[in-house]
């Protein structure tokens, strides 16, 4: 277990003489750095976390902006690297990273910082940082996977992925709060599947369409730099629906069946909001969630064999209502590309959205 000692200049490990040589020293003013450039990355490149963050409370703040700002430096790996060796490199560098980090000796790099200041608080108010770190190897390890935009086979395999990254983030967040209930990861893991398929419609006029060429210092076009296009629609929805990815490169939003198969993929979406909230209804109602959980038992999802009763359920569910803000943005983008008559390339961005988070905080619904 870690132990912190707040001195004038920092946050520092006790003189241990068995950690003398593996002792770090992070002080106040590296941390503020940190927490302006989580912030500012979200602010940037993630304006849907960084509108969440601002509805935190200031205590619960640091944790979300450094598992944002970590999944938003995964996300935009492949946009950043000219081959796979190199993307594999930096993977293994952000691997390095969270286990040095868990260690106790964090790398100076601002999102680590961040995070080892979150972990040292945690730990001091008896919570468990190694469910924080298995999560984020996780989403490591699925970003790595599917860094080279492979295609999903089925609507399955797409909610896999959205489980092992936007649903897993959650649980990351969760466990910071800390809490530790099958009925919140189970409503993690339903409105992380819708933010993780929201994601992909989202990506569709982006990775759709090549890469501008990468050009030399003197200005010629360097041979095999950009990215091709890609369509990352599950293959059985572009097959059911006669949609051809050549189409969609040539010809975009109106290729043959393209609206029909972004109207099946963000039906799926839409169908895990309705199941959460449904459940969230009757978990506050004393009642059971009207399904099982499907990952119970998993590692990191085992629960005690006693079920909680309905005051421990609705304590959870005051405590840990913040980590299921991720579902606003995804309703808010679904419902803007239902008036899109779903065609992603012609969805606006959504001055409403500021409003309708915080209406879902003071109405705690989702």
């Amino acid at each position: 277990m870690y132990r912190a000692i707040r001195a004038r200049q920092g946050l520092q490990w006790p003189r241990d003489p068995l950690r003398a040589s593996r002792r770090n020293y992070v002080t106040e003013a590296e941390i503020d750095k940190a927490r302006q450039y989580c912030v500012a990355q979200l602010r940037q490149s993630d304006y849907d976390s960084y509108l969440i963050r601002n509805l935190l409370p200031k205590s619960r703040q640091d944790a979300y902006d450094a598992l944002r700002a970590f999944n938003l430096e995964l996300v935009r790996l492949p946009e950043l690297v000219s081959n796979p060796t190199i993307g594999q490199l930096r993977m293994q560098f952000w691997r390095d990273a969270v286990n040095k980090t868990f260690a106790g000796n964090p790398p100076k790099e601002p999102i680590m910082i961040l995070l080892h200041k979150v972990i040292l608080e945690l730990t001091e108010t008896g919570g468990t940082p190694s469910s924080i770190k298995f999560w984020l190897l996780r989403l490591i390890n699925t970003r790595e996977k599917y860094m080279d935009n492979r295609p999903f086979a089925d609507l399955a395999s797409l909610e896999e992925y959205a489980e092992n990254t936007y649903s897993t983030l959650m649980y990351s967040n969760l466990a910071t709060l800390p809490i530790h209930s099958m009925h919140m990861d189970h409503l993690a893991s339903h409105i992380g599947k819708a933010c993780g398929i929201v994601a992909v419609l989202r990506g569709i006029p982006v990775l759709a369409a090549p890469s501008p060429p990468v050009t030399s210092p003197n200005g010629a076009n360097v041979v095999g730099g950009g990215r091709n296009p890609v369509l990352l629609l599950p293959l059985d929805v572009m097959t059911e629906t006669g949609l051809r990815e050549e189409d969609v490169y040539r010809h975009g939003p109106r290729a043959e069946g393209f609206e029909d198969a972004v109207f099946k993929v963000a039906t799926r979406a839409h169908d895990h909001l309705i199941t959460a909230r449904e459940m969230l209804k009757n978990l506050r109602a004393g009642q059971s969630p009207g399904h099982e959980y499907e990952h119970h038992g998993e590692e990191q999802h085992e629960y005690p064999l006693t079920m909680p009763g309905d005051d421990d359920t609705k304590r959870d569910l005051r405590r840990g209502f913040s980590a299921l803000l991720e579902g606003v943005p995804a309703d808010d983008y679904l419902a803007r590309l239902e008036a899109q008559n779903f065609n992603p390339f012609t969805v606006k961005s959504s001055w409403k959205l500021p409003w309708r988070l915080w209406r879902a905080v003071k109405s705690q619904q989702i």
